[in-house]
């Protein structure tokens, strides 16, 4: 399955910047990706990274501002034969227009069509994850007003040591003022720790971090700034996060 690994969401609805996420990716490092581009003909406007093998996305944005980002859960690493691929997760939450909106669409799901996920999303005015346990309905929680980071189980999780180590470590660090993203990089690069805790996992039995995404919606009301998706195509502290151009174009084969 394609997938992020961590999420860092700074949900914030009467700033000048009411939504900021940061994403690792870990992936086993063999599996075939492309960069964001508007990779789905079928769906208009949407920009991610386009996974190699089953067709889907970690993370994608559409053109009305929401953003989708998948997540395996604790013990189901990998696929199933027997159910459908992960990514096609966000690309069905951004069939709508609004996090909201999409929320409570997936909510209808059947979760044991896939095996067990985190599905976040979110825009200016909303932010949600949907877990999904493998069995019955996603569990759909609303994220209130805040920081907040998601792994391999509930989100702000003080028992994953991954979020025990690094949301402190986020909290800590003064909200970033796009295009200026502060400390969140430097973070987001850090290898250090115990390997559970790791944010940027170092390349282990081919698997690893393989690239970062920073992403910052305005307030709808602003007219001096506009949304911004950033991607470092290697892990954090190895490449430049570059912009992706807003729509972006499916590279020349």
């Amino acid at each position: 399955m394609p997938r992020v690994c961590t999420v860092i969401l700074l949900y914030r609805p009467n700033e000048a910047w009411p939504l900021l996420l940061a994403a690792n990716r870990d992936e086993m490092l063999a599996r075939p990706w492309s960069p964001p581009a508007a990779h789905w003909p079928d769906q208009q406007g949407v920009v991610g990274g386009l996974d190699g093998l089953a067709g889907g996305t970690w993370l994608a944005v559409n053109q009305h501002g929401v953003a989708a980002g998948v997540l395996n859960r604790t013990g189901s690493l990998g696929p199933a034969a027997d159910r459908r691929s992960r990514g096609e997760l966000p690309l069905l939450a951004l069939r709508h227009p609004t996090a909201a909106g999409a929320a409570a669409a997936l909510a209808a799901l059947h979760a044991g069509a896939w095996r067990p996920f985190n599905l976040v999303v979110a825009d200016a005015a909303g932010a949600f994850i949907l877990q999904g346990m493998g069995e019955g309905a996603p569990h759909v929680q609303a994220l209130p007003p805040g920081l907040h980071m998601v792994a391999s189980t509930a989100p702000d999780d003080m028992s994953h040591p991954r979020i025990a180590r690094h949301l402190p470590r986020f909290a800590a660090c003064p909200a970033p003022v796009p295009p200026d993203w502060g400390g969140w990089p430097a973070l987001l690069a850090d290898a250090g720790g115990p390997l559970p805790a790791t944010l940027n996992v170092p390349p282990t039995r081919g698997f690893g971090t393989s690239s970062s995404a920073l992403l910052a919606w305005p307030a709808p009301d602003r007219t001096d700034a506009a949304r911004a998706f950033l991607f470092a195509a290697a892990p954090p502290g190895q490449a430049p996060y570059m912009r992706v151009e807003w729509p972006a174009t499916v590279p020349p084969a």
